[in-house]
C-alpha cells in the first residue's frame, strides 16, 4: 500500500462488464427518484417513489428554493421557447464550501468550480450530461470577455444562466446549485463510491494518494478526487474527467438493486446533500417524481456523459485559458434544439 493512501491495492477492473440491459430484469420496475448533486451538481437515478415518496418529499424539502426572479434572465435576454417536451437542466457545483444559507446572496458572489447541462429528451429514454470546463474563455453579457466561471461572482445566477444559454442557444428550464461540502454527505450516505480510476495521482490538498484501479472513495477523498486538477499536465481536462467519472459511478451505485430496494439508503442519500442543494422553485419533489416516472426505464448505460468541444488552451494576459470550439458548439446547439443530441453524439462516436 503507497504511504498516505486510504486504500488497499487490488487488481485491475474486469475488461468488459454486462450491460445494465443484459442484467437480469425483475418483475417489478422500481421508478426513479432524480436526485441532485455535483461535480456538482448531478442528475441521478433513485428507487420506488410511490412507495418512499412522503419520507423523500420531507428530505427533499431541506433544499433552499429560489424564485424564478432570482434564478432566471429576463425573457427578451433569452433563446426563444422550444416546441419539443426536452428538458434542459443546470448543474452546478459551487466552492461556498459550507451550508448554502436561505438568500441567494450566500451563492453569489462565488464562483462556479462546475458546470453541467443535463439534456432529457422528449422520449425520457436517455440523458446527455455536457460538462462546460471553467476556464473556457466566453462572452458574459454585460461584462466582456471572461472565464465562464466568473459569471456566477459578477452577476449570480441568471448571469450564469445567460452565459450558457448564449453558448448553446437554448432555454435551461431548470437549474440546481449544490455545495461541494455536499459531496461528502452523499458518498458516505451510499457507503463510499467504488469507481475504476484510469490514472493514478496525489491530491495537492491532502496529499491523499489514489492508485489506478478499482477503488472506494470515501466522502472526505470524494471531494479531494472531484476537485484535483493540479497533479495533472492536462490541468482541468482531467478534472473535469474525474468528475464526470464519479458523477457516473454514483449512479451506478444508486441504479443498483442494493440501493433501489432499500428506502432508508435512498433517503439517507436525499437527506445528506439536501441541506446543500439550492434549486428553482420548479423543482419540486412532485415535479422531480413524476419525471423519475416518465424516466423508470433509464438505467446507468442510457447516460452519456461528454463535455463540450474545445481547441485546447491559450492565455489571456496572465491567465490560462480554455478555448472553446465555436463550430462545434453551434452543431450542439442544433442537435439540443432538434432535440437530436443522443443521435448527434451516437454519430460522432462512429466517426472516431
Amino acid at each position: 500500500m503507497t504511504e498516505n493512501s486510504p486504500f488497499p491495492e487490488q487488481s485491475p477492473a474486469p475488461a468488459s462488464r454486462p450491460r445494465a440491459h443484459e442484467r437480469k430484469q425483475h418483475k417489478k420496475r422500481w421508478p426513479l427518484v432524480v436526485l441532485w448533486t455535483f461535480v456538482a451538481v448531478l442528475l441521478v437515478g433513485g428507487g420506488a417513489v410511490a412507495w418512499y415518496g412522503l419520507t423523500l418529499n420531507n428530505s427533499f424539502n431541506q433544499a433552499e428554493k429560489l424564485a424564478p426572479e432570482a434564478v432566471f434572465p429576463e425573457p427578451a435576454d433569452r433563446p426563444e421557447e422550444t416546441k419539443n417536451e426536452a428538458l434542459n437542466i443546470l448543474l452546478l457545483g459551487s466552492d461556498t464550501r459550507g451550508e448554502i444559507g436561505d438568500d441567494i446572496e450566500d451563492i453569489d458572489g462565488n464562483r462556479s468550480d462546475t458546470i453541467m447541462v443535463a439534456h432529457i429528451p422528449s422520449d425520457r429514454q436517455s440523458v446527455q450530461v455536457m460538462s462546460i470546463m471553467r476556464d473556457n474563455w466566453v462572452e458574459i453579457p454585460g461584462h466582456g470577455y471572461n472565464k465562464i466561471n466568473a459569471a456566477m461572482a459578477l452577476g449570480g445566477v441568471p448571469l450564469v444562466i445567460q452565459t450558457v444559454e448564449g453558448i448553446i442557444d437554448i432555454r435551461i428550464d431548470h437549474v440546481a446549485i449544490i455545495d461541494f461540502a455536499g459531496f461528502e454527505g452523499l458518498t458516505d450516505a451510499l457507503g463510499g463510491v467504488q469507481i475504476n480510476n484510469p490514472r493514478e495521482f496525489t491530491s495537492h490538498h491532502g496529499n491523499t494518494h489514489f492508485p489506478a484501479g478499482q477503488i472506494t472513495l470515501t466522502g472526505e477523498h470524494a471531494l479531494q478526487f472531484v476537485r484535483e486538477r493540479y497533479a495533472f499536465a492536462d490541468g482541468d481536462y482531467s478534472r473535469v474527467a474525474n468528475q464526470q467519472l464519479y458523477v457516473k459511478s454514483v449512479i451506478k451505485q444508486v441504479l443498483s438493486k442494493d440501493t433501489l430496494t432499500s428506502p432508508g439508503k435512498i433517503a439517507d442519500s436525499v437527506e445528506a446533500f439536501a441541506p446543500y442543494l439550492t434549486v428553482d422553485e420548479g423543482l419540486t419533489s412532485t415535479f422531480l417524481a413524476k419525471l423519475g416516472v416518465s424516466m423508470k426505464d433509464v438505467r446507468s448505460d442510457d447516460i452519456t456523459f461528454f463535455t463540450s468541444p474545445t481547441l485546447g488552451t491559450g492565455t489571456e494576459g496572465k491567465a490560462s485559458v480554455v478555448r472553446p470550439d465555436w463550430a462545434g458548439l453551434e452543431d450542439i446547439a442544433e442537435a439540443l434544439r432538434s432535440d437530436n443530441l443522443y443521435e448527434y453524439l451516437n454519430d460522432k462516436d462512429g466517426e472516431q
